[in-house]
């Protein structure tokens, strides 16, 4: 077997449990991973559209338009209004805040739990492979 053969197979085997077992976190919560990456988005970036989530989560508007108002229901996202006034942009409540900050001391423990024995540099120096890879997928595609 190759080693891009095998990298991409480790990639795939990885996925799931990984998926799942923040799923299983983020229940705790009563959220799932599409509205954390949503919150995590709102957090780290203040506002977006829905088409600029969807670009971000590589997923369909449709997708994100459910994801957001289940969000919306829960009191964590709120409408902003933004230079265009047709521009539909969100962002989080304060609630959506307190409830990312609680999420986020949840998911640092898991991830961190999980990279235990990966050096930071090692960390960086993936972190730069699958940004390659991404973008070698989202250009070339």
């Amino acid at each position: 077997m190759q080693t891009y053969q095998k990298f991409f197979h480790q990639l795939l085997l990885m996925y799931r449990p990984f998926e799942n077992r923040l799923n299983v976190h983020l229940a705790e919560h009563q959220l799932y991973r599409a509205q954390w990456t949503i919150l995590y988005y709102l957090a780290n970036n203040g506002t977006a559209t829905l088409v600029e989530l969807s670009h971000y989560m590589s997923v369909e508007k449709p997708t994100v338009t459910r994801t957001m108002t289940r969000l919306e229901e829960l009191g964590y996202v709120e409408h902003v209004v933004g230079k265009d006034k047709r521009e539909k942009r969100m962002q989080l409540s304060a609630a959506g805040q307190k409830i990312y900050q609680d999420i986020r001391v949840t998911i640092d423990q898991f991830e961190q739990e999980i990279l235990e024995g990966i050096t930071e540099k090692e960390q960086i120096n993936a972190i730069r492979i699958m940004g390659i890879i991404r973008d070698n997928i989202t250009n070339k595609g």
